[in-house]
């Protein structure tokens, strides 16, 4: 949804009709975010302190659906989420504080974009 050549502006990200909407009750809830390019399903997943619980889970019902384990895909993106981010996402979530938190989130965002595209673009070296 965002170019990966460059950093896009506050409002392009802002823009995003998810960014930075999560509730506490999302926790463990998985979400459609669209396709990719190559047609491949892209979901995300708030699992926030019990990554150690939710992976195994998703791996396990893979297998009970039959599904290929090369046909599924998990990218942790947590390496990628700074402080700012942390924060902004507290103060805008948990404190409902949108109007202070999500600018802080925004800015957070766009100084890990960087980081974030070199997680896409390792994630689709994989995919080809």
């Amino acid at each position: 949804m965002l170019p990966t050549n460059h950093i896009p502006s506050k409002h392009d990200l802002l823009n995003i009709p998810f960014f930075d909407t999560l509730e506490k009750t999302d926790g463990g809830k998985i979400f459609y975010r669209g396709s990719d390019e190559l047609g491949n399903k892209i979901y995300t997943l708030g699992r926030q302190f019990v990554p150690h619980i939710v992976i195994p889970c998703i791996h396990d019902m893979w297998k009970i659906l039959n599904q290929r384990k090369e046909d599924l895909l998990l990218v942790d993106t947590l390496p990628c989420v700074n402080n700012l981010m942390r924060i902004g996402g507290f103060s805008s979530r948990r404190l409902k504080w949108v109007k202070f938190g999500r600018p802080i989130v925004a800015y957070g965002t766009l100084s890990a974009y960087k980081n974030i595209v070199k997680v896409v673009e390792e994630t689709k070296k994989i995919l080809h």
